[in-house]
Parts: structure tokens; C-alpha cells; sequence
């Protein structure tokens, strides 16, 4: 048995909804992260199509269809479950079935592709990066848990302990300058953002 098949599928959608969460210091956290990704994304203007991949449930396409009205938005997940889930808590929106490494594949472009929470949770981030390269005529956003920092903080507020503080499903871990390291080469790092506890990059493909 090879270690792809022996490895269990990553679990779909968010295992915890950050998004919506009332806890004060976790919504504080978040509110930062957004701050950073609109700063990010400002500098992709002007938009006029727009790739969500690894969607889950839709916020963040919710988000992007309301920065960038009147722009084709677009998104995507593996899982025909969470593409549903979507499709039901964002009527109105499009939301489609298709993994990460298979964005591109039938010549599409998107102006901007926004990779959000997504790539430490595939096997071979090096062919997602090369999917996303191809898919993206201009810029691509993409965010992962800062690490160690991230086990660290799931230590401290006592998640996953017989993980050593590892979110299920993360299969990649990256430090700020490996996760850029990871991205140049495929991409030309544009700016950057640190807010606790993510990586958020804003990059444009080589050509």
C-alpha cells in the first residue's frame, strides 16, 4: 500500500467555524485576518473573475462576491457535500465540484485565484501550485496556519492534544518564509501579511 492510499481522505469544510464564532479573543483574530486579506486584495483591483478553490461552505466567496461586485465569481471544493452545503447557505452564488489540482485543466482563467485555508490540506502542494498557476491570469491570494505558531496556540487552548496541537486534516506545515519560499516557485510574491496566527501572500504567476 503506498503512503497516499494508506492516508485517510482530509476531512471537508471547517472542522471549526471561525468565521461565525462569538469566543471575543477568536473573533478578534479573525477580524485581523480579514483586515489583511482586504489590504491584500486591494491590490488586485481591477477584477472581473474571480476562483475561490477549497470553498467549503462559502464565506469567503460570500466575501469575495461582495468586494468585487459584478465580477464572474467562482467556487470550488473536492466535496460534493460542501459544495451543496454552499449552494445552500449562499443562494445566488456558483459554486462547483473540482479538487485544487485539477483548477485549469480545460484551459479556464481566472483573474485572481484565492487559495484560503486550503493548501495544507493537500498531499502534493507542489502540483496544487503548479493547477493554480496555470488557472490564474493575475493574482493569486493565498493563506495557511503560520507554524508552529498554530500547534502552539491549539496547545494553549487545549485542542488537540494527543496531536501535539496538529488541526485534523493538515497535512502541510509551513513557517511564514517556507510557506513564501513554497510560492516563489511558481509565483512572483507580490506583498505579504502575518496576522496572528496565518500567512496571508499575494502573488502573480511567472510567465
Amino acid at each position: 500500500m503506498t503512503e497516499s492510499a494508506a492516508r485517510p481522505t482530509p476531512p471537508a469544510g471547517n472542522l471549526y467555524d471561525k468565521y461565525g464564532t462569538r469566543h471575543p479573543v477568536a473573533r478578534r483574530l479573525v477580524q485581523a485576518f480579514e483586515r489583511s486579506m482586504s489590504e491584500l486584495l486591494e491590490l488586485a483591483h481591477p477584477v472581473a473573475s474571480v476562483l475561490e478553490v477549497g470553498c467549503g461552505e462559502g464565506e469567503v466567496t460570500a466575501r469575495l462576491a461582495r468586494e468585487y461586485p459584478g465580477a464572474r465569481i467562482v467556487g470550488r471544493d473536492r466535496s460534493p457535500e460542501i459544495v451543496a452545503e454552499a449552494r445552500a447557505r449562499h443562494p445566488g452564488l456558483t459554486f462547483e465540484v473540482q479538487a485544487v489540482e485539477d483548477a485549469g485543466a480545460n484551459g479556464e482563467r481566472f483573474d485572481l485565484v484565492v487559495a484560503c485555508e486550503v493548501l495544507e490540506h493537500v498531499e502534493d502542494p507542489e502540483r496544487a501550485l503548479a493547477a493554480l498557476a496555470r488557472v490564474t491570469r493575475h493574482h493569486l491570494f493565498a493563506s495557511v496556519p503560520r507554524e508552529p505558531l498554530w500547534r502552539v496556540l491549539n496547545l494553549a487552548r487545549g485542542r488537540y492534544l494527543g496531536r501535539l496541537g496538529d488541526t485534523p486534516g493538515h497535512l502541510q506545515h509551513w513557517s511564514r518564509a517556507a510557506f513564501v519560499r513554497l510560492l516563489s516557485r511558481h509565483f512572483v510574491v507580490r506583498a505579504q501579511r502575518a496576522p496572528l496566527p496565518w500567512t496571508q501572500v499575494l502573488c502573480e504567476p511567472r510567465r
